[in-house]
């Protein structure tokens, strides 16, 4: 039987030392594919789980490599004496980690070996049997919410929401941690309705307690060009301090337990 150690999966990048996605210092393996095309997305490299090329300051670069679960974990375990005074550990993102379910599953399996702790940044788009499958070895899920009406979700990110609401649910009742969070983009959900509806549905589940609003930015948008994409958003201001400061306000005015905050 194959060890977790030798699983293989893809991944586009390793980024060391962030404090915004989990407790403490921790290390992000970005997973590559996912079942989303948020009009948005500031990682389009991530969308595909092929290989691809990307132009990027003129020069052509390799986005994605194939690793085993060992490999990964050699360069995660460079930062433990971070980790063990910050708290931190290792973040799963992508992408969408969900997509790659025997990978997602060993690597955490695996960081739990090791005494690390673990996160995940995910939709939720993925069967129940996913999710239960990957629950048992994740301390912290970062999940979006995105928008509580279905046509607009698939409006901006080609698919129905139906299926993540479910999830939320079931991860609120059964998760160690679940943080709820938030992309507020101009056009899409920045309006106090929206993030409204939004605060409610998460103020309704069990155990959560914070909510997080990510202003939107273009730190992506070049990458559209580097792999020969349009960048459908081209034009769109990110939300003012005053706008995200209104929506905080709101957000906090519908909840009863949220602590609501901007930024993560």
């Amino acid at each position: 039987m194959k060890s977790i150690y030798e699983q293989t999966g893809r991944i586009f990048d390793i980024q060391r030392y962030s404090i915004h996605d989990g407790p403490g210092i921790r290390t992000i393996v970005f997973l590559k594919g996912c079942y989303l095309r948020c009009k948005w997305c500031c990682n389009p490299e991530s969308q595909e789980y092929g290989i691809q090329e990307m132009i990027r300051g003129g020069k052509k670069e390799i986005m994605g490599r194939d690793v085993t679960v060992a490999e990964v974990m050699d360069e995660i375990a460079a930062d433990r004496i971070y980790y063990a005074r910050s708290g931190g550990g290792l973040t799963l993102s992508g992408g969408e980690c969900m997509a790659q379910p025997e990978f997602a599953e060993a690597l955490l399996r695996a960081a739990h070996d090791y005494g690390f702790n673990t996160a995940i940044e995910t939709t939720a788009f993925a069967s129940r049997e996913v999710v239960q499958r990957l629950l048992p070895h994740v301390d912290h899920f970062l999940m979006d919410i995105k928008h509580m009406n279905s046509d607009k979700h698939e409006e901006f990110t080609s698919q129905r929401n139906e299926k993540i609401l479910e999830n939320a649910k079931y991860i609120a009742e059964n998760a160690n941690h679940l943080v709820i969070r938030v992309p507020v983009v101009p056009t899409f959900n920045a309006t106090p309705s929206e993030i409204a509806d939004i605060a409610r549905f998460a103020d309704s589940l069990p155990n959560v307690t914070e909510l997080h609003l990510l202003p939107y930015h273009r730190l992506g948008q070049d990458k559209y060009t580097g792999l020969g994409r349009t960048y459908l958003l081209d034009g769109i201001a990110p939300p003012t301090a005053d706008t995200m400061n209104m929506l905080l306000e709101t957000a906090q005015s519908v909840s009863t337990k949220l602590h609501v905050q901007i930024g993560g």
